[in-house]
């Protein structure tokens, strides 16, 4: 039975359908006036999905999140004659969300738009939150704009099809929502394992759901990012800055991200080397690196051009404890000895 939840956000009411299935985007949205956008992978693997509706299939990976991805959208839009009225549902992962959301709102200013997210990583974290963009070269993210979606369908069957490696990636971020919101959460998954999720839908329906209301509550008390919403970095800002110079996949460099962020929290923030540990031991238990040997000088320059800078200081998130994460604005040059030392 579809569960649906509404949600306000500043200027929009977003509606989650969990529990649902892809035929009900026909309940949604007419496929007269809808054109959906996804990857070679997802095509591949749901191509029964997909018939009957306007569709753009893109490259699938990170390093095709670039502007001539945009570009061959519009492309692609006009040829299907798109007009203002026409809706774009973004059905995929991560990188494919955050492509279709950006060009639904630049083209003729402004489409509206839908996610079906297709992976742990995107059900958690990339589809919620209006967040959309390219990255510009090894530089992530550095294009973009917050702009809701209408609404998201959670098909967990989708799920069903998906590489066990990104099983692995989409628990970073579910971990990282356990160590800067909710220890609770932190608990449950030092009780569980990988393979209970994913053999019991209901616990992995609970889990999603649980890691949908974490970060809605963070997005819908700091929609632009000018407070608390600065916490889902939690380690982004090192996770980044590795991520495609060393061709990782997102999780995996945000779990490196997270322990380096983790060893800065204990050096600045008095956080405990045991909660560090049980960190490590969450990270590593749930199939994901905890290091990654890195040319830091490279790496320093990459970092040097991350969003969260502000003039001379990097807005950095650290832990005071498990389940309890802070802003901790560090100079520059003071981050780039303890970076030299943490990598």
């Amino acid at each position: 039975m579809i569960n649906k939840v509404e949600q306000l956000f500043s200027d929009k009411k977003v509606c989650y359908y969990f529990d649902a299935d892809f035929a009900y985007l026909e309940q949604i949205v007419s496929k007269d006036n809808t054109i959906l956008i996804t990857d070679k992978n997802v095509f591949a693997s749901q191509s029964s999905k997909f018939t009957g509706w306007k569709t753009i299939v893109i490259e699938p990976g990170e390093q095709f999140k670039q502007q001539a991805a945009v570009d061959y959208i519009f492309d692609q839009l006009i040829a299907f004659e798109a007009d203002r009225k026409t809706f774009i549902v973004g059905v995929g992962g991560g990188v494919v969300t955050d492509i279709a959301g950006y060009a639904a709102s630049v083209y003729m200013r402004g489409l509206k738009f839908a996610f079906v997210p297709t992976t742990i990583l995107s059900m958690v974290d990339a589809s919620i939150g209006g967040k959309n963009g390219v990255d510009v070269g090894v530089y992530k993210n550095l294009v973009g704009l917050i702009r809701q979606p209408e609404f998201l369908l959670f098909d967990f069957s989708l799920l069903q099809s998906l590489p066990q490696q990104h099983w692995v990636n989409g628990f970073a971020e579910i971990i990282k929502h356990a160590c800067i919101k909710d220890n609770l959460l932190f608990e449950l998954l030092e009780n569980e394992t990988l393979e209970n999720f994913q053999l019991d839908e209901k616990k992995l329906s609970n889990l999603v759901k649980k890691n949908v209301a974490i970060k809605t509550a963070v997005v819908v008390q700091d929609e632009f990012e000018q407070g608390d919403r600065r916490l889902l970095n939690f380690g982004h800002t090192i996770g980044h800055a590795i991520e495609n110079n060393y061709q990782l996949l997102h999780g995996h460099a945000i779990s490196i991200g997270m322990m380096a962020a983790c060893s800065l929290s204990v050096t600045l923030n008095q956080f405990s080397i045991l909660d560090k540990d049980r960190v490590a031991r969450l990270i590593e238990k749930y199939q994901l690196p905890i290091h990654q040997k890195t040319d830091w000088k490279k790496i320093w320059e990459i970092l040097k051009m991350d969003k969260k800078r502000a003039g001379k200081e990097m807005n950095f998130v650290l832990l005071n404890k498990i389940g309890e994460a802070i802003v901790y604005p560090i100079p520059m040059e003071q981050l780039q000895d303890l970076i030299n030392q943490s990598l």
